[in-house]
């Protein structure tokens, strides 16, 4: 009908935040926005890895690609990853992908001298940017005295062996190579409308009533002890499983319990490798997904998408 909006104003509460871990509600929007969002914190937020290895001693019992390929899987610290340049797009290398504006170099050189195997670890590798180190995952809050993290292990040397190399970290996106990619998970789900009949509910015995309960996988329900009253323990533990649904039809009581999903409210869980924080990786999901967006608005004109967005204004026709 003409006239009429179907614009919508999303909704978020943060539920849960810790550098590495993130819980929030996203409210009135549907599944397309919700997806879309997840697919981007997984696959198209920016983060520095290590991309090219030149190895000048290896004596290890590991190849050079084998310890080329553990490189690139160590987490770096990429809170500058949104404003640096993609290497294939740096004028100032003209695409060589090593200058500071594009990429960032490390060395690292260990040799073991005893008879005691040396782990050789991320922390062996310096940066030439303190601000791009490999993440560190020691708690600090823990109090064992032998809790202290010596890192990501590379390599393991024995007497006599060594390893010398220098390697380049560039930025890229988890949709070129996984190593990029900021999320350990990133999961959604539809908020569960729970409704319990309370005449059926009435009609069933103490013994229905706890194997009514226990027939969830997850604990959605409880039975109270001082009032035998089945009431909702977690609504979110559901799994959408239709378990106690079964179970009310088993027991000849259709219609116990109704669970619908709220279409327009999503609840995520997001998981980051440390490579930024969690709600650092929420908000670099929005602005590229505002970038996305802005590129469909303009790609009526194609020939102008193009001139403009270059390989992102294809990719949005899917070219």
């Amino acid at each position: 009908m003409e006239g009429v909006s179907y614009q919508r104003f999303p909704k978020i509460k943060i539920r849960e935040v810790r550098d590495d871990y993130m819980k929030f509600e996203l409210r009135e929007t549907d599944a397309s926005i919700a997806n879309a969002l997840r697919r981007v914190m997984i696959a198209e937020v920016p983060t520095i890895a290590i991309d090219l290895v030149e190895i000048e001693v290896n004596s290890s019992v590991l190849n050079d690609e084998f310890i080329a390929h553990r490189l690139g899987l160590v987490p770096l610290t990429s809170e500058r990853a949104m404003g640096m340049r993609f290497s294939r797009d740096c004028d100032a290398c003209d695409g060589d992908g090593q200058c500071e504006y594009c990429s960032v170099e490390f060395h690292l050189r260990a040799k073991c001298i005893n008879d005691q195997t040396l782990d050789v670890t991320s922390k062996d590798l310096y940066s030439s940017d303190h601000t791009v180190v490999p993440v560190d995952f020691s708690d600090s809050s823990s109090s064992f005295e032998n809790s202290e993290n010596k890192g990501i292990i590379i390599v393991k040397l024995r007497r006599g062996q060594e390893l010398i190399l220098r390697a380049i970290a560039r930025k890229g996106i988890g949709k070129d190579h996984a190593k990029w990619s900021p999320a350990a998970t990133v999961t959604f789900m539809y908020e569960p409308e729970i409704y319990i009949n309370e005449e059926l509910m009435e009609s069933l015995t103490l013994e229905e009533k706890r194997e009514f309960v226990e027939s969830s996988p997850t604990p959605v329900f409880k039975l109270d002890e001082n009032t035998y009253q089945v009431e909702i323990n977690d609504a979110e533990a559901y799994t959408y499983d239709e378990e106690v649904i079964k179970k009310a039809e088993s027991m000849g009581k259709p219609g116990l319990v109704e669970i619908r999903a709220k279409e327009d409210s999503f609840i995520f869980t997001v998981e980051s490798t440390g490579a930024v924080k969690a709600s650092q990786l929420f908000l670099n999901a929005i602005d590229v997904l505002k970038q996305k967006l802005d590129a469909v608005r303009l790609s009526a004109d194609t020939v102008e998408a193009d001139e403009q967005f270059g390989e992102l204004g294809a990719h949005m026709r899917g070219g």
